[in-house]
């Protein structure tokens, strides 16, 4: 049983998608108003704001006032019976309560304590953590956009990275602890840390040659051409990797002497020369549509494709047979709406709830019921 302390997107993020696994998850809100995502919107649907909605399918919600002591009391029983607890309070802010990793630990040995933050329990411990801020302060915006303004990823990108390394280090600790005599774990994971582990080869960069990496828009720092170019009635996502692949763009699109050019034979000369590739491709690009060239580029097995809204990206997992979508139902077994579905597909398939996101305190008699019964 996982006990969600958790609010906004990145601890519930986790925690929902420790529930599509399989796991009990009781989130545990404060009354009246519950989650601070519960009124984000618009935009709403017919049951709430979709932004809560987007992380708090298959969950059961409680609400207490944890400073009611009689509340409090009930919140530590249900973090005592808990497997795991994921928070994301101000560090330290918990303990306050006597709800802290150190406060339970003596009467649950095998909890997993997911303590999530912004900037960590040291020397950030004071920072409130946001994913716009993390973005800005850690390095993401300044290599996203256009030559210019920053500009930040086009959702929360930091809270979906650190609710991901989340539930890797719970399933970590639980395996942990079957191996480990039951033993539990305390786990601390922050925006930042997150961010700074996805930066991969922009990181790597900074870090391994001391170069800090800029904004450059669409283009990629290593690869040419990795970036949109321009047809005749729009752009189009290219995404050549290597020099055979280039050999065969330049071969459909009628220009097969660019592949045998000095300066564009090898992607290290291409990336050398892009100012002068890229409007020599471009030139040939313009005598047709993105689609053309999409389906052009397609048969000949290269990876290209005419950019798209996220209404045609579901279009499109959808003709590829990826059921990128579930439908979820309410308490009643009615289907009250469509989300996107855990992105893991089992073979054999594993039994999966699709409940929707819970009303506030939609719960709270029953798991109060179930505390006051066990010991």
């Amino acid at each position: 049983m996982v006990a969600d302390f958790s609010r906004v997107l990145a601890g519930p993020l986790a925690t929902m998608t420790l529930a599509d696994l399989g796991a009990r998850v009781i989130k545990v809100e404060r009354p009246g108003a519950g989650d601070d995502t519960r009124s984000w919107g618009p935009p709403w649907s017919d049951t709430g704001a979709t932004y809560f909605e987007s992380a708090n399918r298959n969950k059961e919600s409680v609400a207490l006032d944890l400073k009611d002591p009689e509340d409090l009391a009930l919140a530590r029983k249900l973090a005592l019976k808990a497997d795991v607890l994921v928070e994301n309070f101000k560090p330290g802010g918990l303990a306050k309560l006597g709800l802290g990793y150190e406060d339970l630990r003596d009467e649950n040995p095998g909890l997993v304590y997911a303590s999530m933050s912004g900037f960590g329990s040291a020397g950030g411990r004071h920072l409130a953590g946001y994913d716009f801020l993390v973005q800005a302060v850690g390095g993401l915006m300044s290599i996203t956009g256009p030559a210019g303004s920053p500009y930040k990823a086009g959702v929360a990108l930091v809270d979906v990275l650190c609710a991901k390394d989340t539930t890797i280090g719970v399933l970590s600790a639980l395996e942990a602890r079957r191996r480990n005599n039951g033993r539990g774990a305390h786990l601390e994971i922050n925006l930042l840390s997150s961010l700074q582990g996805a930066l991969v080869n922009q990181g790597q960069a900074y870090l391994g040659a001391g170069k800090v990496p800029s904004r450059m828009g669409n283009d990629h720092p290593s690869i040419v051409p990795y970036q949109l170019l321009e047809c005749s009635d729009g752009p189009l996502a290219v995404t050549i990797g290597n020099d055979g692949q280039f050999a065969r763009m330049a071969a459909a699109l009628g220009v097969p002497g660019l592949a045998e050019d000095e300066r564009f034979a090898t992607n290290s000369a291409r990336v050398a020369h892009r100012e002068t590739l890229v409007p020599l491709l471009e030139e040939a690009l313009s005598a047709q549509t993105a689609q053309h060239w999409a389906d052009v580029f397609t048969g000949a097995g290269l990876p290209a494709g005419k950019v798209g809204g996220i209404d045609d990206g579901v279009a499109l997992a959808e003709d590829l047979g990826l059921d990128p979508t579930v439908d979820v139902q309410d308490a009643s077994g009615q289907t009250v709406g469509r989300q996107f579905r855990h992105p893991v597909t089992w073979e054999p398939p594993l039994p999966s709830p699709t409940v929707a996101p819970p009303k506030l305190g939609e719960h709270t008699e029953s798991v109060v019921e179930w505390l006051q019964r066990i010991s």
